[in-house]
């Protein structure tokens, strides 16, 4: 018997299921919910596998031969635009390659390091890279920023320039450092850098996931190897996914259809995950869920990440509601930000929501 903890952990709740992987039928021994704490992911984590290891008496953690997180941290946090602060260099480029491919937007006033080197189409060098120049704005950055993404112009071509700018910055810093030919093989420079800043930008979002999960299960004598739902529905390591966390974008909904496929035996579906944060609906082939041809669209954001072909809208249950007063008429306006909704935080804070409400009204509540 092959017992599988499978945790997903949303922007709303983070829900925990034990599999028996050899069992008939669907498999699922018990599931479990909890809401995610922001503030320690490793609570709501905890919770889940708390509750969900209380309906399987007898099972132990030394049962469990295998941890399988998803997640819909990295989508939520491209969709909201959030994340860390990041410092993009690019080697060789012409100054309007910030108009190309919305890698101006991906930056969102991030500092961007421009340095000569490079190289052509065939692999040979094109100017001399300037380590100096990299050298001072790294100086100068460094401590403003939370990581470096290093990108140059053909650099799935001649990856040397990227790799001695990660290396110098190594010495200098302690932060990480996401280079482009790391990421994708293509030849589209611009689209290349939006995939490293978005990598780049995620890169403490997901350690923390991963971090607070590690100790999670570890406080609970788990010792099952942990791995991680990457975006086309695949399973990774965990330290894969901590240097290259662009790749679990779209990994909740990417478990979601596959966890839909199992379920309902179904080899051909519509299926639309419906989360706190967004929307996200897919297709179904053959059992297999269709990729996108040209890589993975967040938030507005085109990538070079394969995943699954799926559509995401910034709509949820925890959705912002906007009342708009332009023109002449007023209208609402939901997402794309979540908010935590009035009946969540009056079961949490009651008192505060009782007295925001009456101060309101004249209505003792």
């Amino acid at each position: 018997m092959a017992i599988l903890l499978g945790i997903d952990t949303g922007g709303t709740y983070t829900d925990a299921v034990l599999l028996d992987d050899s069992a008939k039928g669907t498999g699922v021994l018990a599931k479990a919910k909890a809401l995610t704490t922001r503030r320690d992911l490793s609570e709501g984590i905890g919770a889940a596998i708390d509750a969900v290891m209380a309906e399987t008496a007898g099972l132990s953690p030394a049962d469990i031969s295998l941890v399988s997180l998803s997640t819909t941290l990295a989508t939520n946090a491209l969709v909201e635009r959030q994340g860390g602060r990041v410092c993009l260099i690019l080697i060789g480029f012409d100054p309007n390659v910030l108009d190309r491919a919305g890698l101006g937007d991906a930056l969102s006033g991030d500092p961007v390091i421009s340095v000569s080197g490079g190289h052509t189409a065939s692999g040979d060098r094109a100017a001399d890279l300037d380590l100096d120049a990299v050298l001072e704005g790294v100086i100068r950055t460094g401590e403003t920023v939370g990581a470096f993404a290093v990108v140059a112009h053909f650099g799935v071509r001649n990856a040397e320039d990227e790799r001695a700018v990660k290396t110098l910055i190594e010495e200098k810093t302690a932060l990480p450092v996401t280079c482009g030919h790391e990421l994708a093989s293509d030849l589209n420079g611009p689209k290349r850098a939006v995939t490293s800043v978005l990598n780049a930008r995620l890169i403490g979002v997901i350690s923390d996931l991963i971090d607070a999960t590690e100790q999670t299960i570890a406080a609970r004598n788990i010792t099952a190897p942990l791995m991680m739902v990457r975006g086309d529905g695949s399973l990774v390591s965990a330290g894969f996914a901590g240097s290259r966390p662009i790749e679990t974008i779209l990994s909740g909904p990417a478990a979601s259809l596959v966890g839909a496929a199992h379920l309902t035996g179904c080899s051909d579906a519509v299926i639309s995950d419906v989360g706190g944060t967004t929307t996200d609906i897919a297709i179904l082939r053959n059992g297999i869920p269709a990729l996108a041809a040209t890589g993975a669209s967040v938030g507005g954001f085109q990538t070079m990440v394969e995943a699954v072909d799926m559509v995401t809208h910034g709509l949820g249950g925890d959705s912002e509601v906007h009342i708009v007063t332009s023109g002449t008429q007023a209208k609402l306006r939901l997402g794309p930000r979540r908010v935590i909704p009035v009946s969540l935080a009056a079961c949490q804070h009651g008192v505060a929501i009782r007295s925001a409400l009456q101060a309101q009204t004249s209505t003792p509540i």
